[in-house]
């Protein structure tokens, strides 16, 4: 009889509350800032510190969990309430964060998304990857329009300009491109930059563009606007008001058409580290410069005014140096220059306009910043910081200076997790960092206490779960009350860090193993105070550094793994030794015995586990366990089943007894450091080096072996479309020197189902037509017979059942399914089109997939007989269509319109928007609030007054 085995599957992660992959930004309404959390992204409450929803992406079997890093977020303008997120893997989901549910996901990129923005109606969305192209998506369409090739390396940055008819795009390659959506061509190429250009952005009235990269200089470049007759003109800035008549009367003849972009100027930086993102804040008047290090640099833009008199102090200072140097000739002259100078204009330049305001530093290094909507009454505005120690901060930038108001720190640790321990009754869950312990639910995921400690590396729960030791780098042994969440007591143990530490069976002490080549084993003692410490009762000298120790449940045997890649096992009682247990080519990181003490799994820096008889210390077996250095390894109480973490980020599920890997858990980012699993076995913690803390849950649902090895195999060959022999052995594209247009999406496991889904309703369509012609070809002749339809299609005609099939497709799918169809079956489904022009609610679906079939497929319909007919019949019905459509909805628009002034031509009220209204309606309370206030204080401040003026009130 075949054996199965119950699945684990994650149930939770916790203990993140920003990582640095991505950049951080407010929501409209500037209440909630939106922070990425590895998968995840927590939007943050800004004054109560609480994370209020989490959107986080349903698993799926062609995506694992280290590809779903977010990398990329963006707001959509305050007319719509979506999120987009762009992922490591190259997927894009739109999400409506009021229900906080995914509205659809794009797949196009073959890499990670580096850039997300909208354009200002918040009708198209564009994005760049690291596989160096640019997307522009239709959001209300949920496709791809096009696919912008031109870059060299990865994309950087983009805005959108013109209300999103031009888009500028920044690269790792150093230049800018300019291009134009209406036409799909890129219009102006932009170099001058000595390195990678990082960031870029516009300010609201789209006067002046920014550049960042690892110049000691920010470059300004003004935009140019088309006019309705098609002239590119200059917006009125500071330059075109400061430009005299005959200036620009010689310089209109010379603009050049294409440039959109023209070089304003530069401004030295303080810091030496390259930019990491530039940003203007709402109203424009500030623009912060963030830097790959610990300071942002923000600049404050002068009004027209104070430009010119800059200006004309800086004009005024020059004139003046010149005549110093050049003597008192020079200096007759230089008063008539400058009094020629004071009747004319000058000439303002990119450093008049931009002055550096001030500097703000952080303790951490900065991966991200983002300014608020929303500026309050005592600062200019308010910035949001993301620190690369899992620390989000928010500082107030005022007049003189920028002071830290708030931050969120208690709810992660600030360094990667090293390691984790359940109590008795799994109702408390320890980790230890570089600097703090932290007591958590793991049911709840609450985080109960924060604890200030040294580097703690190993921990265990005192018996009665009152009390929890803590070994340390330092070579400290710190006791921690739990349910005050205080360090009580602190004991010089060893000379080096303790690596391991273990119970005794008893309950009555435990052992621990240092760098110090000591084993010591500690009994629990009360001290003077009434606090639980401990006292050295014995010790073992090793010969080499003590990486981990155990002792088997019976108390018997003590093993202890060694630098030298060995394990030794001694008696407990008298110290005696056993044997060694030689076979690991590298040190032994983690070890485990079972319940009964039968067997010891030790995993190595090698990458194998290896499992041991402790009754005659032979191997049993040898297993290459992970890609990278095995962690941590666990066995499940009762049970020879165990569990293995390692360096590779994956969880590993095992049978002792029949050597075979069971499950492999995916969902770690970085290097899992530790694991806990809990008495029961109904759930395990692992704790990992991206700071995150996962629990994941045994389940009701049975697995077998056999089934598990045939799924890893179908995803090792389905993990990669793009290494299929006709894509690795094929011609490679070139790079396109002046920029081209390509296919939005790309091709994945879900759009070759989706075409294997239409081809099979094809065949069954044809087959079903067969039997339908034949039937009747029975009937002509007099053979009276019933006909059954096949229940295969759900009771559906042939040409309803391919419908059905071509519906369930996705909107953004849809291009790279018919795509992926052959022209025989394209032909096929192109003569159903004819039939369904006449069902109301698909006129949409069918005018979308005969424009891409004819598109994919112009050569050879023109080519094909029998397609021509089709394609004339197809043309006429198709336009009638969709103008019927298009006027349906022109009559109701019309007639809702018409409602709406019959309704209020009867009423007093006007009719507005709800939601307009509702935003009204509060900004009037809130007024009706402050004046209360308001009139309260002054009644207030003249009693005051009427009590010093001896009870006379002075007029």
């Amino acid at each position: 009889m075949v054996k199965a085995y119950l699945r684990y599957e994650p149930a939770a992660s916790f203990g993140v509350i920003v990582s640095g992959e991505s950049n951080i930004t407010y929501d409209n309404s500037g209440k909630h800032l939106l922070a990425p959390a590895l998968e995840k992204i927590g939007i943050w409450n800004v004054k109560l510190h609480n994370c209020t929803k989490t959107l986080e992406p349903l698993p799926s079997s062609s995506s694992n969990g280290p590809s779903l890093a977010v990398t990329s977020i963006a707001v959509s303008p305050p007319s719509s309430s979506q999120i987009a997120s762009g992922y490591a893997e190259g997927s894009i989901r739109i999400w409506d964060s009021d229900k906080g549910i995914c509205d659809t996901t794009l797949n196009g990129h073959k890499g990670a998304v580096t850039a997300l923005r909208y354009n200002k109606p918040g009708s198209f969305l564009a994005s760049g990857g690291k596989d160096n192209d640019v997307i522009v998506w239709d959001v209300v369409g949920e496709t791809g329009l096009f696919r912008l090739r031109g870059h060299r390396d990865q994309v950087t940055d983009l805005v959108f300009l013109d209300s999103g008819r031009k888009l500028v795009t920044s690269s790792k390659d150093k230049f800018l491109r300019v291009w134009d959506l209406d036409t799909q061509h890129c219009m102006q190429i932009i170099s001058g930059h000595h390195t990678e250009i990082w960031s870029i952005d516009i300010d609201p009235e789209e006067r002046y563009l920014v550049t960042g990269s690892a110049d000691p200089e920010l470059r300004f470049y003004t935009i140019k606007h088309d006019l309705a007759d098609g002239q590119l003109i200059a917006n009125k800035s500071e330059t075109d008001v400061n430009k005299s008549e005959t200036d620009v009367s010689t310089d209109l003849p010379t603009v050049n058409k294409w440039e959109v972009l023209k070089s304003f100027g530069e401004i030295q930086r303080q810091s030496k580290d390259r930019v990491a993102t530039v940003r203007f804040n709402k109203n424009g008047n500030l623009l912060a410069c963030q830097v790959a290090g610990k300071t942002v640099e923000i600049f404050r833009r002068l009004d027209e005014s104070e430009s010119k008199r800059k200006a004309k102090r800086r004009i005024s200072r020059k004139k003046e140096k010149k005549a110093a140097k050049e003597g008192l000739e020079a200096t007759e002259k230089a008063e008539t220059d400058i009094r020629a100078e004071r009747v004319s204009t000058p000439v303002v330049t990119v450093q008049d306009i931009f002055k550096l305001h001030q500097t703000l530093r952080s303790g951490k290094k900065i991966s991200s910043i983002s300014f608020s909507p929303v500026i309050s009454k005592d600062s200019q505005a308010t910035l949001a910081l993301s620190l690369n120690n899992n620390i989000l901060e928010f500082y107030a930038i005022k007049n003189s200076s920028a002071t830290k108001s708030s931050a969120i720190d208690g709810q992660g640790h600030h360094a990667d997790v090293r390691s984790v321990t359940l109590s008795s009754d799994n109702t408390l869950l320890m980790s230890t960092s570089h600097n703090a312990i932290k007591i958590w639910n793991p049911t709840t995921l609450s985080c109960l206490h924060t604890i200030d400690s040294g580097y703690g590396l190993c921990g265990l729960f005192v018996p009665g779960n009152k009390y929890a030791v803590i070994g340390t780098k330092d070579g400290t042994l710190e006791f921690i009350q739990v349910t005050s969440g205080t360090r009580v007591e602190v004991v010089e143990a060893h000379g080096g860090s303790i690596q391991s530490i273990a119970l005794t069976p008893g309950g009555t002490g435990f052992l621990t193993g240092s760098a110090d080549h000591d084993i010591k084993f500690w009994e629990f003692q009360r001290a003077g105070e009434g606090h639980l410490t401990a006292s050295p009762a014995r010790s073992l000298k090793m010969n080499d550094d003590v990486l981990a120790v155990a002792v088997s449940p019976d108390g018997k045997f003590i093993a202890v793994a060694l630098l030298d890649s060995t394990i030794k096992v001694f008696y407990t009682d008298s110290l005696k030794f056993r044997f060694s247990l030689y076979g690991h080519k590298l040190p032994v990181f983690c070890m485990d015995i079972s319940s009964d003490g039968a067997l010891l799994v030790s995993g190595s820096a090698d990458k194998n586990v290896k499992i041991w008889g402790l009754d005659f210390g032979d191997c049993h077996k040898s297993l290459f366990a992970h890609a990278d250095s095995v962690t941590g390894v666990n066995f499940v109480s009762n049970t020879h089943y165990f569990f293995t973490v390692g360096k590779d980020r994956l969880v590993k599920y095992w049978d002792a007894d029949k050597f075979e890997l069971l499950l492999t858990l995916e969902g770690h980012h970085a290097e899992v450091w530790c694991l806990a699993v809990s008495n029961r076995g109904d759930f395990i913690v692992t704790g990992s080096h991206d700071r995150s803390i996962r629990r994941w849950d045994r389940t009701e649902e049975p697995f077998f072996i056999e089934e598990e090895k045939e799924k890893r195999l179908e995803a090792m060959f389905e993990s990669d479309i793009d290494n299929a022999p006709e894509n690795k052995y094929g011609p490679k594209e070139e790079h396109p020197g002046e920029g081209a247009v390509a296919l939005a999406g790309k091709t994945t496991q879900e759009t070759l189902t989706a075409a294997d889904t239409i081809i099979e309703a094809l065949d069954m369509a044809a087959a079903e037509l067969k039997r339908i012609a034949e039937h009747e070809e029975y009937i002509s002749k007099g053979r009276v017979s019933e006909f059954r339809p096949n229940i295969l299609m759900l009771g559906l005609s042939p040409s309803d059942y391919v419908l059905r099939a071509l519906s369930s497709v996705p909107t953004n799918d849809l291009e790279q399914t018919l795509l992926a169809l052959p022209f025989s079956d394209a032909l096929v489904l192109y003569s159903y089109l004819e039939n369904w022009t006449s069902i109301p609610d698909k006129v949409e679906l069918v005018a979308r997939v005969a424009t891409l079939l004819t598109q994919l497929h112009h050569h050879q319909l023109i080519s094909t007989p029998s397609a021509r007919p089709l394609m004339t019949r197809l043309t006429g019905k198709v336009h009638q269509g969709v103008k019927e459509f298009r006027d349906l909805i022109g009559f109701n628009l019309a007639a809702m319109r018409h409602s709406l002034q019959v309704i209020a031509s009867k009423s007093d009220a006007v009719l507005r928007d709800a939601k307009t209204s509702i935003l009204e309606i509060r900004s009037q309370n809130t007024k009706r609030v402050e004046a209360r206030a308001d009139t309260k204080q002054e009644k207030k401040r003249k009693k005051k007054q009427k009590k010093s003026d001896g009870g006379h009130v002075w007029s």
